[in-house]
């Protein structure tokens, strides 16, 4: 078992604590900026930062879909979503940036072995980047 990761970053017109305050909000924002990939998400407890667990099918590909079952926990400017069902952790880091603030997500889990796990390394960070490239471009639409 290999780990796979994934990185996108974006450069937003907002302050730091505006893009933190807008990334925390599980209940109001996050269902706004998720992309289509995203589906039948919910909150099932907070709603609002750290405590958070919110969970959704995340569908990859049309035959690949995982389920998250996401516990949100906040240090400074980093969020981590930490999924119950598997090794997969998704991290948000907001760091100043001019008068704004880039925003930079990352997701890593431990893939397969073998020629499959060779092959998910290769090609699932590609299509997550195209998903987190959708996110956090309905991010910034959010804050302007």
């Amino acid at each position: 078992m290999g780990q796979v990761s994934a990185s996108s970053s974006i450069t937003v017109a907002a302050t730091p604590e505006k893009a933190l305050a807008a990334l925390t909000d599980y209940e109001t924002v996050r269902p706004r900026i998720l992309s289509e990939q995203y589906l039948d998400y919910r909150v099932l407890e907070g709603g609002q930062g750290g405590g958070t667990v919110a969970q959704w099918t995340l569908k990859a590909t049309e035959k690949r879909s995982r389920d998250i079952k996401a516990t949100v926990t906040v240090a400074g400017n980093t969020i981590t979503e930490t999924d119950a069902n598997s090794s997969l952790v998704t991290t948000w880091v907001v760091a100043p940036s001019g008068s704004g603030s880039t925003v930079t997500t990352t997701t890593e889990w431990k893939g397969a072995g073998g020629i499959g796990g060779f092959f998910e390394k290769t090609f699932a960070p590609l299509g997550l980047k195209k998903i987190q490239g959708q996110v956090l471009a309905n991010l910034e639409r959010e804050l302007a």
